[in-house]
């Protein structure tokens, strides 16, 4: 019996080892799944589902610990601390999990070193989103004032229009009215025609200001108005209008009436004459993203003109896109022509 007992011991041995070499495998293997299966879902995180991933990483973390789960809580509650990025030495949140207060409190230096990552990674996340809420946040408020500005100077050209309509453009029809009327007064044919050309002035100015038909019949009229306008000029112009919306809300016809009005301005400044354009203009039910788009077959800006007009000009109508939560593009290639781009939130 005894002579069998020396030969037993290296067996006993290399079970032990191999059964302690097999845990410590299943602990490696399970921090990787932890890592990488937090990792993959912060990854993921956006605003409207940063809450839910973070319960879900606390859970998992308090599972790995043999708690019942854990929880993400504010910086000034109990628990351990989930940093900042950076040395700052910042805490964002805690997480919060049963007898931890601190990293010390986890005995396995493995464990520890696999939760302080976790922590960071949850840091990182949050303060990304952080960063991105405060960046929504400001873009909301810079369109608002934007929408405000725009809507203010709506208001105070209605004001404006009415006002000559009402005041100025009457006095001057009578003037012409008088003139054309008046009896032995020299040069009475040339001051009459002088006083119409006058009334046919202020009348272009209080169209410009706020075009009624905008206001009276919506935004497709308005823009067909704009291409007769043009057309009459001498520019062979086509329009394209798919829109199942009757009247849209007035700062949506109103920003891109006026994107229209400047982008055609250009044509007739850039163009070098006569030329062919395309007024587009596509908003059908379900569509995710509704556009208009102007473009010209004309020369296009030349090397010799001022670029900060035409830019002034792009820059008011990425203003106005903006006021309404839309973008505008442009381009201008060099084989001529110029192409604006106008896309916004859809309406129905």
């Amino acid at each position: 019996m005894q002579s069998g007992n020396p030969a037993l011991a290296p067996e006993v041995e290399t079970v032990a080892e191999l059964r302690e070499l097999y845990r410590a495998a299943e602990a490696r293997a399970a921090r990787l799944r932890l890592l990488s299966t937090n990792g993959r879902q912060l990854a993921m995180a956006e605003a409207a589902t940063i809450e839910a991933i973070l319960q879900g990483c606390a859970d998992r973390l308090g599972y790995f610990l043999g708690q019942r789960g854990g929880a993400v809580q504010p910086a000034d509650n109990a628990g351990l601390p989930i940093p900042a990025p950076g040395n700052d030495g910042g805490t964002l949140a805690v997480l919060a999990l049963e007898g931890l207060s601190r990293l010390e409190d986890i005995t396995d230096s493995e464990d520890r070193e696999a939760v302080r990552l976790q922590l960071e990674m949850l840091g990182a996340t949050i303060d990304r989103i952080n960063r991105a809420r405060e960046l929504h946040e400001r873009e909301a408020r810079l369109e608002f004032v934007v929408g405000r500005l725009f809507s203010a100077q709506e208001e105070e050209r209605r004001r404006v229009s009415h006002e000559l309509h009402d005041g100025v453009a009457q006095t001057a029809t009578a003037l012409a009215r008088l003139l054309e009327g008046a009896e032995g007064i020299a040069d009475r044919p040339k001051l009459a025609a002088i006083a119409r050309d006058l009334v046919g002035e202020l009348r272009g100015v209080i169209r410009g200001l706020r075009p009624t038909v905008l206001d009276d019949l919506g935004l497709e009229a308005g823009l067909r108005a704009l291409a007769e306008t043009l057309e009459a000029e001498g520019f062979t112009i086509q329009v394209a209008i798919a829109s199942e919306v009757a009247r849209w809300p007035t700062q949506i016809e109103t920003a891109l009436y006026r994107v229209a009005q400047e982008a055609l301005s250009n044509v007739r400044k850039h163009a070098g004459g006569p030329c062919a354009v395309s007024l587009e203009l596509s908003v059908r039910r379900g569509d995710t993203q509704p556009f208009l788009r102007i473009a010209d077959q004309g020369q296009g800006r030349t090397a010799g003109e001022d670029a900060n007009t035409l830019h002034f000009g792009i820059d008011v109508m990425r203003e106005r896109m903006v006021s309404i939560g839309g973008t505008l593009d442009w381009q201008a290639p060099d084989k001529g022509g110029i192409t604006v781009l106008a896309t916004f939130p859809k309406v129905v």
